[in-house]
């Protein structure tokens, strides 16, 4: 990782391309996963587009496991120097003493949304300890001057007097929560998703407003613009489906930014309603992958 950090940014993006390009050619379960979350975002998209998507979506993989040890392990005012542009930065101002909730979902760059966001006064991140490289991971996020809150019942207090005092809580919006935690079942791209309500908890409790916010990650390696979108109306509603499609819908409007850099391999859709079939199983062919969507679709649409 060191010595990754010292290489030029150009040559670390032609390097994650190509290991992209390597798992995109040979059959394997991220390269399925992808293509299976992918006709569930783009149903209507010839089969031959939701292929090149999944591909193009594997190369920025690449890039993102390769931008990750110059943005980890540069220092902080190198890092922050490859943002061009940021949109919506009228968002990340409210009321003196009231304090904010920032959502970064894996697209783009969110270590550099993170670092950024952490640079912007004080800040809390809600962090999920690592088995591997975790020393790392923790001094990296806090170089910006985060504070880390683990994803338990302390870390959630942390938050929580984070924006009590006026200050800013970061979260990761799109991870499969723990079935024993506050969560529900809400439409994402129109399939049931087991949505977290942390943040519906956390923006009722303390009032906090919410807004997003990705780092997007522009052409030939020039660098990254930071974009801060509004949050939809519904996510601090007492209704917790309707605050979780809400956080939801937040989540697409970010992915609509730049869709090919989402993560689309992770297992989003892992847990599945009663009744409902499992869909990161089968054949590792693209036409099976394609096919479980496909079926996904006409299953949630006839419910």
């Amino acid at each position: 990782m060191h010595a990754l950090a010292r290489v030029p940014l150009p040559v670390l993006h032609r390097l994650g391309a190509a290991v992209g390009w390597g798992i995109a050619l040979i059959p394997n379960r991220q390269r399925r996963n992808a293509l299976i979350n992918i006709g569930l975002y783009a149903p209507q998209r010839p089969a031959v587009e939701l292929v090149r998507m999944r591909n193009r979506s594997l190369r920025e993989l690449g890039k993102t496991l390769f931008e990750t040890a110059p943005l980890w392990l540069r220092p902080s005012a190198e890092a922050l120097s490859l943002i061009r542009e940021v949109r919506g930065i009228e968002l990340l101002e409210r009321e003196p003493g009231q304090g904010l909730i920032v959502l970064s979902p894996h697209l783009g760059a969110w270590e550099l949304a993170g670092l950024y966001l952490s640079t912007c006064g004080p800040t809390a991140i809600f962090y999920k300890p690592q088995r591997l490289l975790d020393d790392l991971i923790v001094e990296a996020r806090r170089r910006g001057g985060a504070t880390l809150a683990p994803i338990t019942a302390r870390g959630i207090r942390v938050l929580l007097g984070a924006l009590e005092r006026g200050e800013t809580a970061g979260i990761l919006p799109d991870q499969e929560p723990r079935e024993e935690k506050g969560a529900v079942f809400a439409p994402l791209f129109g399939v049931s998703a087991y949505t977290m309500l942390l943040v519906n908890r956390l923006a009722r409790r303390s009032g906090a407003p919410v807004i997003f916010m990705i780092a997007e990650r522009l052409p030939r390696a020039s660098g990254y613009r930071i974009h801060c979108l509004r949050a939809p109306e519904g996510i601090d509603s007492e209704d917790d489906v309707t605050a979780a499609a809400a956080l939801n819908r937040g989540i697409e409007q970010c992915i609509a930014v730049c869709p090919e850099q989402y993560l689309w391999s992770y297992r989003r859709f892992r847990r599945r309603p009663a009744g409902e079939r499992k869909l990161y199983t089968g054949s590792l062919r693209d036409a099976s992958a394609i096919e479980i969507a496909r079926r996904q679709r006409q299953a949630q649409s006839a419910a």
